[in-house]
């Protein structure tokens, strides 16, 4: 993995301070650069501490793409992920609302909507930052095993592992069964890749995803092959 920056440190604020300084990086060299950023709990602290770290305005030219979003879920709805990157990402940083590509759960044709939106992808000469999580299954954004890297923006059934991972984020409602995602080629093809990993339930994922076979059944390890990948990891996940 000649391409692997790992990045350790103490849970908590050392490692939203680590993950905000990573995708600072391509922030302050290229305040217009086109990013793809995730939802859920471990990147929560990192958008935080990127959006007081930085000088007023400075992220307000990115051009951010949404990672996934639930299929049938409205913005307005708790549940929905681009409400999620909105509230922790878009605003926080100030970012123009024009300059950010949704991925439409509500569309009539949701082929049609991945079509536009990899569309998007290509018109801003792909994605010089993809900021990932890592799932409990290997999974990026929710390319669920088995996904090979020339899998598409797509409309992807979740696993028994995402519903049970994602169970929490909206108490009393129920997890929908299927997203849209960012396929996993436009995500490896992303000029750099910063990859937040927390929790010590994360470690055998680690594992599988930096030191095993680079296979469709753990998406992630395909990241194995990416030539500029940081990690962001924090001490309770790594026990590679």
């Amino acid at each position: 993995m000649s391409g692997l920056r790992l990045t350790l440190t103490d849970a908590g604020e050392d490692f939203d301070t680590a993950g905000a300084a990573a995708i600072a990086e391509t922030v302050v060299a290229d305040p217009k650069a086109a990013v793809v950023v995730a939802t859920g709990r471990t990147p929560m602290g990192t958008y935080g501490r990127l959006a007081r770290a930085l000088p007023a305005g400075a992220g307000s030219a990115l051009r951010v793409f949404q990672l996934d979003e639930y299929v049938g879920v409205p913005p307005s709805d708790p549940r929905s992920l681009a409400g999620w990157t909105r509230r922790s990402f878009v605003d926080p940083l100030g970012v123009d609302p024009r300059s950010v590509v949704w991925l439409d759960g509500l569309a009539d044709d949701l082929r049609a909507a991945c079509r536009a939106y990899d569309d998007a992808v290509t018109s801003a000469g792909g994605l010089d930052l993809a900021v990932l999580g890592l799932g409990p299954n290997g999974h990026l954004g929710f390319n669920e095993p088995p996904s090979d890297p020339m899998s598409r923006t797509r409309e992807a059934a979740l696993s028994k592992a995402s519903l049970a991972s994602n169970a929490g984020y909206a108490p009393g409602l129920p997890v929908p069964r299927s997203a849209l995602t960012a396929g996993l080629d436009v995500l490896l093809a992303a000029r750099r890749v910063v990859l937040l990993v927390s929790g010590a339930h994360k470690h055998e994922i680690v594992r599988r995803t930096l030191r095993g076979p680079v296979t469709a059944d753990v998406p992630a390890s395909f990241l194995q092959q990416h030539p500029n990948l940081q990690v962001v990891i924090d001490r309770d996940a790594w026990q590679v």
